[in-house]
């Protein structure tokens, strides 16, 4: 692990545990609050604790704000009785599954949760990988990838293979863009596309769930930023979020995402040979920008991929701190 990204998981960890805090001082003069102390909470303590104080105190500050603003949209985490809220951290191998988030928030007695995905400085969605051994159909939309898209791009990667065996760098690949980045984008343009037109909106509506990381369930994204804002983001895909409590109704109102239904365009980027992107109806469009993520030559390849467009049901609030 590199440098960066060592800091990057401590300061991501040192922020989850911020957010636990903070649900526990503003929620608990409501009613009991319970943290369940398993590894994953002894692990962000861990962290938190070992900051500067200004990291701490500007974690404590960027966590307040935000709960308070997930609470304006959630009254049930501090309304409706007195039965206790239980906050927990999910383990890191959970992501595997597709579940993004990082802190749950439940209320057992009414069968009740939600949850937040917690970010540092960062808003990235899923980068995800090409491989001759990545089936990205069956892991994005559960639904395989054909034999011919695997017969297109094996012998690339099987040329690559041989290129990581010679300890070659990426660098030292000629045309590396038309030889191997343009006919694996090519392949996976053809697949995306019979894909839909198999499938139709199963695909559509499956990218975007597959990206954003819900899996299912509606979430919350947290997101500390270092000039002392706090982006509060709701992903509303199954319409769970913002419910009613007994005596009050949400402050903040938050509309059910219109997920798209049909593929509008399909095409690289203007003056590009790295980048794809895909539009589709309901305002959603996403760059795919392909790249190695290493010195030397590995048989596979990452996206960035990066939100173009979004419907205006997909909104965030930015609150100082």
């Amino acid at each position: 692990m590199s440098k960066s990204t060592e800091q990057s998981t401590i300061m991501g960890k040192a922020y989850e545990f911020a957010c636990l805090c903070a649900i526990e001082n503003i929620v608990s003069l409501k009613r009991p609050v319970e943290i369940v102390k398993n590894s994953s909470y002894e692990i962000a303590k861990k962290y938190f604790e070992s900051l500067s104080n200004q990291n701490k105190e500007d974690m404590r500050k960027s966590a307040t704000v935000g709960i308070k603003t997930i609470i304006e949209m959630e009254p049930k985490i501090v309304e409706d009785g007195s039965d206790d809220l239980t906050i927990f951290l999910q383990p890191d191998n959970i992501a595997k599954t597709g579940d993004i988030r990082d802190v749950i928030i439940i209320r057992r007695d009414i069968k009740w949760e939600i949850g937040i995905s917690v970010k540092h400085n960062h808003a990235a969605l899923k980068h995800s990988r090409l491989s001759q051994h990545i089936d990205f159909g069956k892991e994005w939309l559960n639904i395989p990838c054909s034999k011919q898209y695997f017969d297109e791009i094996t012998p690339i990667f099987d040329n690559l293979t041989k290129l990581k065996i010679a300890r070659t760098t990426w660098s030292e690949i000629p045309n590396k863009e038309d030889n191997v980045y343009i006919p694996l984008l090519n392949a996976f343009m053809a697949e995306l596309k019979k894909l839909f037109i198999e499938h139709n909106d199963k695909v559509t509506s499956g990218i975007i769930t597959y990206l954003l990381g819900s899996n299912g369930k509606d979430y919350y994204k947290l997101i500390h930023h270092n000039n002392h804002k706090t982006t509060v983001m709701p992903f509303n895909i199954c319409g769970t979020l913002n419910q009613d409590a007994n005596k009050s109704k949400p402050i903040i109102k938050i509309p059910k995402i219109k997920l798209p239904t049909r593929i509008i365009e399909l095409t690289y980027k203007n003056n590009s040979k790295t980048t794809i992107e895909l539009t589709m109806n309901n305002g959603w469009a996403i760059s795919f920008r392909i790249h190695n993520a290493s010195t030397f030559v590995e048989p596979s390849l990452k996206f960035d991929i990066q939100l173009l467009g979004q419907p205006a049901d997909l909104f965030y609030i930015n609150v100082d701190w």
